[in-house]
């Protein structure tokens, strides 16, 4: 039952199986024979059956087709048997016809490839022509280049090879030749570099060793520009009535001659004005630095060019050990920076980054700070003051040139002030000199005049008025010596040479005025005055020439209004103005009257000590002479002499002298009586001096000097009078009794004075005594001035315990 059932299921499976088969590529033909075995037992059996079933049909529809195609098989071959001959003879025809046209085609194939042949040459040069035209230029290039690295036109160099690069080489670049050039590019350009380089450095020692002469030039033209720019404002000044007399030695007239000259001297010298560019050329720098700017290099070159010119400065701010001594050091010294800073100016104008002006003001702030120091260095050693101005005017040229390239200059005028206080010093010591000899050559005594051509020479010259004097007939003698007027044209001869200095410093009247007031108020109050305090300290200067000398500063006190006068002139500043300085001439002058009259008083009592230094008392004398000593009568005799030489002076100072004077010879007299030397004095040598000294009050009651009230001058003996007074009457008890009381006649007399005095006349007593015991009244003398002595003793003792 099984088995009938699965019959009708299997067969239709089998024969799907079989179609798979025979439409299925043979790779997939696997799966589905394994489908024949995983089927159902007997399956396998069953499947070889129907396949071979279905092997006999399909042999049995090829034998049905071969067997209807096969007659007409046969008639085909029959037909290719029939053409095989006429296919023999078509053949031989063939290969015949090709033989005969081989033997035609040989020599057209010979001109065939000949054409070939030039048609490829053709071809061929068309290429090369082709190539040659695009690489002809770029050699065409290269030559150029060359030419112009050998006649050293490097920039234009730089610019070939830009082209090269970016226009012909690129063209060209498959080429050999152009790779060699290519690689040789860069060394060119380092050739370039460094050819320029070296040009650069020969550059800059040339104009390091031109830098003189490039300063020099420029100097002298902003000096020309200057003068007659000062010379132009002279004029307009004389036109307005505004002339400023810096020197009224110089008529106005030639203002105007100075001016013609200045402008023929710039019409002759028009053509002639020289340039930096004319003095230096600057093409290596432009060149150097266009090459660097090419070569992307610029930077390299600013920072070199730069580094060097600091160098370079740095060398010129150094200066010569012996600069000081000559002019001609100080000119080369500022030339040298001169011309170093205009070409640092030039080049900042005509080139683009090279130096900027942030660079040039650093720079020139290090050269002024440099600068600066040196010259105050080296210009404190000039003691010359010709030198000194000479450098104050190269400063001034100096800082007008630059000022004129932009270059501030303003602390070169402030070291102006500083040079001109030392310009000052020099002409104070060399004034100094001049005084001294002006006081060595000087007679100190008054100026004789003959005729009225010497009295107006001098008046000329010294402003004196004297309507007394003007009236006397010649000869005639003006009060003051020689060296007044000397003096007086000496003060003014250095005014003109401290206005010098001033000139130039673009300062106003003003401030030159107040310069004129103080330089001058030093060169009185310091050297004149120093010259005079020395002049009356030397020991050859006797009383004469110090009363000379005292009439002299009088006259020379009164001629200072007629230098403020003089002053004002120069500067047309009034008197007047609040903050004009004063002369100080007053108590210049004063000073050294009150210096030679103190002189007068210590000459005067040192001749008197010298008088009474010839003083011979015999201290032991027993009768005076009866007459004074000579010593004293000559001293006397010198007294009048020299007190009628004092009538020259102000009357102050010669009763002043003569005061001293007698107060001096009163006090040298006691210090003689009271001297620790002198042991014994005896009555009659007391009565002998009490001679002398009555003669000292005589000539002190004669009036040496007028002026003098009542008994004035005697009282400067007051003190010897009383005392010997006292000794002369031996009026011991009303001096012990008044002692103390103002009305008390012998008030001026000092106990431990009479105790002195009294004590040697003891002791001549005491010498005397072995002949005095046998007289009474020596007896009782002697008694009383051994009582006097112990009461003088007591009074001098209380009054030192009361001290």
């Amino acid at each position: 039952m099984a088995e009938i059932g699965e019959g009708p299921g299997t067969v239709p499976e089998h024969e799907r199986i079989l179609q798979e088969i025979q439409s299925t590529d043979t790779a997939c033909v696997g799966p589905t024979l394994r489908s024949v075995y995983d089927d159902q037992p007997n399956a396998h059996k069953k499947f070889m059956e129907k396949l071979d079933a279905c092997i006999r049909n399909h042999d049995k529809e090829i034998e049905k087709m071969c067997n209807f195609h096969h007659q007409g098989f046969v008639d085909a071959i029959t037909e290719l048997l029939k053409v095989r001959t006429d296919a023999e003879k078509l053949k031989v025809q063939v290969t015949d016809t090709n033989r005969r046209f081989q033997d035609a085609g040989k020599e057209v194939i010979v001109q065939t490839e000949d054409i070939i042949r030039c048609r490829i040459q053709q071809r061929n040069i068309t290429t090369v022509v082709e190539k040659l035209q695009l690489c002809l230029p770029v050699l065409e290039m290269y030559s150029k280049l060359k030419e112009q690295m050998s006649t050293k036109r490097y920039y234009s160099a730089l610019k070939t090879m830009e082209q090269l690069e970016n226009v012909y080489f690129p063209r060209v670049s498959q080429y050999r030749f152009c790779q060699l050039m290519i690689e040789n590019l860069p060394k060119l350009r380092e050739d370039i570099k460094e050819i320029s380089m070296s040009d650069l450095k020969d550059f800059l020692e040339s104009i390091r060793k031109h830098s003189d002469k490039i300063g020099e030039t420029a100097m002298k033209q902003a000096q020309q520009q200057k003068i007659i720019t000062v010379t132009l404002q002279k004029q307009n000044n004389v036109k307005f009535g505004k002339t400023m007399y810096i020197n009224d030695r110089i008529p106005e007239e030639r203002n105007e001659i100075v001016l013609k000259h200045a402008f023929e001297e710039e019409d002759e010298n028009e053509e002639e004005v020289l340039t930096v560019q004319d003095l230096v050329d600057f093409s290596p720098v432009y060149q150097c630095l266009h090459i660097y700017s090419v070569l992307g290099d610029e930077e390299t070159f600013e920072n070199y060019y730069r580094k060097q010119r600091k160098k370079q400065a740095r060398l010129v701010l150094q200066p010569q050990s012996n600069m000081h001594e000559t002019v001609d050091g100080y000119r080369r010294y500022f030339t040298q920076i001169v011309g170093f800073f205009v070409v640092e100016d030039h080049i900042l104008h005509v080139t683009q980054g090279l130096v900027t002006r942030a660079y040039t003001d650093e720079l020139w702030n290090m050269a002024l700070s440099k600068i600066i120091a040196v010259l105050r260095a080296h210009s404190s050693y000039c003691t010359d003051p010709d030198l000194v101005l000479e450098l104050k005017n190269l400063i001034v040229i100096f800082a007008d040139t630059l000022q004129g390239y932009g270059f501030p200059v303003n602390r070169l005028f402030d070291l102006l002030f500083e040079i001109r206080d030392q310009y000052n010093e020099t002409l104070l010591k060399k004034w100094a000199g001049v005084f001294r000899d002006i006081f060595e050559e000087d007679n100190y005594s008054p100026i004789p005049i003959v005729s009225e051509e010497e009295y107006r020479a001098i008046i000329s010259k010294f402003p004196f008025q004297d309507p007394d004097l003007e009236k006397q007939p010649f000869p005639k003698k003006l009060p003051m010596s020689q060296s007044v007027p000397h003096i007086y044209i000496q003060v003014k001869e250095f005014i003109y040479a401290s206005l010098k200095f001033s000139e130039s410093l673009h300062r106003s009247s003003t401030e030159i005025d107040d310069m004129l007031r103080k330089s001058t108020n030093l060169l009185l109050t310091r050297t004149l005055s120093s010259c005079l305090l020395n002049l009356i300290k030397k020991p050859h200067i006797g009383l004469t020439e110090l009363v000379q000398i005292i009439i002299n500063t009088t006259h020379l006190e009164q001629a200072c209004k007629y230098l403020e006068d003089f002053i004002t002139n120069i500067t047309n500043i009034s008197q007047e103005t609040v903050h004009t300085t004063r002369l100080y001439g007053l108590s210049t002058f004063k000073d050294a009257r009150h210096a030679a009259e103190g002189e007068i008083y210590t000459k005067l009592n040192q001749k008197i000590d010298e008088f009474v230094q010839l003083a011979d008392y015999d201290w032991t004398m027993s009768e005076p002479d009866g007459r004074a000593s000579g010593y004293l009568m000559d001293l006397i005799n010198f007294l009048r002499s020299i007190f009628q030489v004092f009538t020259h002076l102000p009357g102050k100072v010669a009763q002043t002298a003569c005061m001293s004077a007698c107060q001096h010879l009163s006090t040298s007299l006691m210090q003689m009586l009271l001297d620790s030397e002198l042991k014994q004095i005896s009555m009659g040598a007391v009565q002998q001096f009490n001679l002398d000294v009555i003669q000292c009050e005589l000539f002190a009651s004669s009036e040496p000097v007028p002026g003098f009230q009542g008994d004035t001058l005697q009282l400067a003996f007051i003190d010897l009078r009383q005392l010997l007074d006292l000794f002369m009457v031996w009026d011991w008890s009303t001096y012990l009794a008044d002692y103390g009381q103002p009305a008390s006649k012998y008030l001026r007399v000092n106990p431990n004075t009479a105790l002195t005095l009294l004590e040697k006349m003891k002791d001549t007593s005491k010498k005397n005594n072995i002949f005095a015991q046998f007289r009474k009244n020596d007896r009782d003398k002697q008694k009383l001035i051994e009582t006097v002595v112990k009461q003088l003793r007591s009074l001098v003792n209380g009054m030192s315990q009361h001290t």
